[in-house]
């Protein structure tokens, strides 16, 4: 059947158009023009073709597998390259996340120890507590947007983010965000495991720890010993996500009761020892109101980026999701846990200097401090658990899906969840937990260069141009016909956007890292607002190669039929 119908700006009536196609000459020209016209669009193919749901897809699921298919796909037979268990849209049958599971997802991400941190750091260079809390929560307000225009499409198809990308950047150009995001989360990985190696290591007898074991190696820039507990929680952490996304599901929903009420009773404890928050409500600004603000806008992209990897691969989560209400509450309550989990790290914080007569930053030195061995055992499982509730579903799931999404055949979500914990050694996390600076304006401002103008294309391809309208079957063929196709599989409008969002933050990115001595003071802003620079400069750039290339073609209107 045909898979273009052509519209060479003739409004044909119905029947005028039997007419003229039944003229022999007529029809020889339209065959013709439309072969033309079809190389020309793959040729110049920066043109999205406008998709409408196929109808097949509003039915109800059967019970047999070649029902469902025929429910998902309509006509179109999925190609093998690009499908498997892990990719498939989740069925309607599967969509079971309530708004209370979303939000005990979210409970389970935010409890952890860089949580802990973000508020601290913030207020070691200079802010005031107020200001360092409202700082984290204003970042999760806006972070909010994405992250539920993003989760749309996932909770409507049920399909995850590497099958999204597909819809923006092509069939194979989609690899190149799912990468980016998955070594995103496989250096987030090490980072996680590097603070449950901490915890690990505070366990041990003092006669080990004060052994040459504990002697830091130049070469590694770590001691043998510290190195050693990291690879051992690293282990540890491999059963958990060996069950696939729906264990992750489970240990997430069950965990976020139980590090909820570890966290309340952490604060109380603080509270009681401390004689109040004093201390805390006493730390006021060391900056002036010009330095305020020159901190303020690189600390809000910093704290945007923490979570700005899940606003991308959110459906990942959302395609499991009952409805897009339940989608939306669930992720409504982010900014309200974010911020009362990071006054509890202040606050925690603070008061140590009260007890301790000294600041005790890290939690996993202060739980070492707080009690006997059976407190010390208790307070390091709970700390495990909340490390491990943010690592497997914040820092396992994309890259998974990533690799599964590169080549089906080869790798499942196990097999991707391992390589992504292999690659989170290499990693070297203890050097990025060096300093606040190191974490905060080195690791987490330089990738939201990378994953802001990816949003940007997605969001505006998915709601702007595309009117949050796709066609399922298209998106797992790899057909010239289909309608992801675009160039060779690569959307080139998308993948220019992406380019020219990153490119102004590279100098930045280079000074900080010592690569260049110097830039002009443009592109050091440029680099401390990097997320909101790349996201919507991507943004307009894609939309506005879009609208040039419909403009170019504009006697020609391709429409994109799910027969093919």
């Amino acid at each position: 059947m045909v898979s273009t119908i052509l519209s060479f700006n003739l409004h044909l009536h119905p029947h005028h158009q039997s007419h003229l196609f039944s003229n022999p000459k007529t029809n020889y020209l339209l065959k013709k023009s439309a072969i033309f016209t079809t190389n020309l669009t793959r040729k110049f193919s920066l043109l999205p073709k406008k998709c409408y749901p196929d109808p097949s897809m509003i039915s109800s699921s059967s019970s047999s597998n070649q029902s469902q298919l025929i429910s998902q796909f309509g006509d179109v037979e999925p190609d093998p390259t690009l499908i498997n268990d892990d990719l498939k849209p989740t069925p309607p049958a599967h969509r079971t996340l309530s708004g209370l599971d979303m939000a005990s997802l979210w409970v389970g991400l935010v409890v952890g120890v860089p949580s802990y941190y973000l508020a601290g750091s913030l207020v070691d260079l200079g802010m005031a507590w107020w200001q360092g809390i409202a700082t984290v929560v204003a970042a999760n307000v806006i972070l909010l947007f994405p992250l539920v225009l993003t989760g749309h499409p996932g909770t409507k198809y049920g399909i995850s983010f590497p099958v999204l990308a597909r819809s923006s950047f092509g069939i194979r150009g989609a690899h190149i965000p799912t990468l980016l995001r998955a070594l995103v989360g496989c250096g987030w990985y090490g980072i996680e495991s590097w603070i449950g190696g901490e915890a690990i290591l505070l366990l041990l007898p003092e006669s080990v720890k004060a052994s040459s074991l504990a002697l830091p190696v130049n070469w590694l820039g770590t001691s043998p010993l510290a190195f050693s507990c990291f690879i051992v929680f690293w282990l540890l952490q491999l059963g958990t996500f060996w069950n696939g996304i729906e264990g992750i599901q489970q240990i997430e929903k069950y965990a976020a009761p139980v590090l909820s009420l570890l966290t309340l009773s952490l604060l109380m404890w603080s509270y009681v020892r401390a004689g109040g928050f004093g201390h805390m409500l006493s730390l006021s600004s060391k900056l002036s109101s010009s330095e305020f603000w020159a901190l303020f806008f690189p600390s809000l992209t910093a704290n945007i980026s923490f979570w700005a990897t899940l606003a991308l691969n959110i459906p990942d989560f959302t395609r499991y999701a009952k409805s897009q209400h339940d989608q939306i509450i669930g992720q409504a309550g982010l900014p309200l846990f974010m911020g009362a989990f990071t006054f509890v790290g202040l606050a925690v914080t603070s008061s140590t200097t009260v007890i301790f007569g000294e600041v005790i930053s890290s939690p996993i030195q202060l739980l070492g401090r707080i009690g006997g061995i059976w407190t010390k055992i208790l307070a390091i499982l709970g700390i495990s658990l909340a490390i491990i509730t943010t690592n497997v579903a914040a820092n396992v799931v994309a890259p998974a899906n990533a690799l599964v999404n590169l080549s089906p055949s080869v790798f499942t979500f196990r097999r991707g969840a391992l390589l992504t914990a292999l690659l989170g050694i290499a990693f070297q996390p203890w050097r990025l937990l060096q300093s606040s600076e190191s974490f905060v304006y080195t690791w987490l401002v330089g990738y939201s260069a990378f994953l802001g103008p990816i949003a940007g294309v997605i969001l505006v391809d998915y709601y702007l141009i595309k009117g949050a309208e796709l066609s399922v079957g298209d998106l797992y063929t790899m057909s010239p016909k289909g309608a992801y196709y675009y160039f060779g599989g690569f959307n080139v409008a998308a993948i220019g956007a992406l380019v020219v969002g990153v490119l102004p933050v590279v100098p930045g990115f280079l000074n900080k890292l010592g690569m260049l001595r110097s830039v002009p003071q443009p592109f050091v802003l440029i680099y401390n607002n990097a997320w909101f620079i790349s996201f919507f400069l991507a943004a307009f750039v894609y939309w506005l190669l879009i609208k040039l290339t419909a403009a170019s073609f504009s006697h020609i209107s391709v429409y994109n039929c799910h027969t093919k």
